[in-house]
């Protein structure tokens, strides 16, 4: 029985030690195992994931994060060097007692990207394992620690101008109204009244009708594009008017 404790007792200390091992080179990689497991624990099922985005566009480069005040922030920095630590100053400020006041920072360098910068921190900053002993250049979906505080990184700089959305979805879509309130105007195309024999009838009955109010308070905010396209879909659904 004694011998059988003791073989425990030894076994035990050899898997701490290759744990201890494994959390020296790749703590990154435990610090995932740690949260996938408490993920599985009902408790920690709406864990939130933590980042530091980086956006590079003609106007300006800045972060969003929402490692400040627990929320999403966008934080631009004229130097384009954002601080990171427990002090106050920094410019994210991360309340973590494994973190030094003035622990790390990102900067933004022109073309050449974002970095990060550990400032001698007490407990070091890492990029995917690798602990920052100089200035690491960061890419989309790094994943970084400082102190006990893990996050990714993501960085954009490219930005995509997507087409007009077409008229019978423009339809559906929420409308604000004068009293700062909003409404959703049903359309369908099942529900859609024929078309009289003569468009001067149409025509009547559109100015007749409470969707004319409606429409021209909207047709007021539509740019120049959306305007043009009801137009052209306007006067490509009239009917011709045969006399005979």
């Amino acid at each position: 029985m004694a011998d059988f404790a003791q073989t425990e007792i030894e076994r035990r200390l050899t898997l701490y030690q290759v744990f201890l091992k494994l959390y020296e080179h790749h703590s990154s990689l435990i610090d995932e195992i740690i949260q996938l497991e408490n993920l599985s624990q009902p408790s920690f099922t709406r864990v939130k994931a933590c980042y530091i985005h980086g956006v590079v566009d003609t106007a300006a480069v800045y972060l969003m994060t929402n490692l400040c005040d627990n929320q999403t922030q966008s934080l631009r920095q004229p130097q384009r060097i954002w601080t990171i630590g427990r002090n106050r100053s920094s410019g994210i400020c991360i309340a973590d007692s494994h973190m030094s006041r003035r622990h790390a920072a990102i900067q933004h360098i022109d073309d050449q990207g974002f970095y990060l910068i550990d400032f001698n921190s007490s407990n070091g900053s890492f990029v995917n394992g690798d602990r920052a002993v100089g200035p690491i250049k960061l890419k989309d979906g790094d994943r970084i620690r400082l102190g006990n505080m893990t996050f990714d990184f993501f960085v954009n700089y490219t930005c995509r101008i997507l087409p007009t959305v077409a008229m019978e979805l423009l339809m559906q879509l929420v409308h604000r109204k004068n009293d700062h309130t909003v409404e959703i105007l049903p359309y369908s195309r099942d529900r859609q009244k024929p078309l009289l024999e003569k468009p001067d009838d149409n025509l009547e009955i559109f100015r007749n009708s409470a969707l004319v109010e409606k429409f021209e308070h909207w047709y007021d905010n539509f740019s120049s594009e959306q305007k043009s396209e009801i137009l052209d879909r306007f006067f490509s659904r009239q009917i011709p008017y045969n006399p005979s």
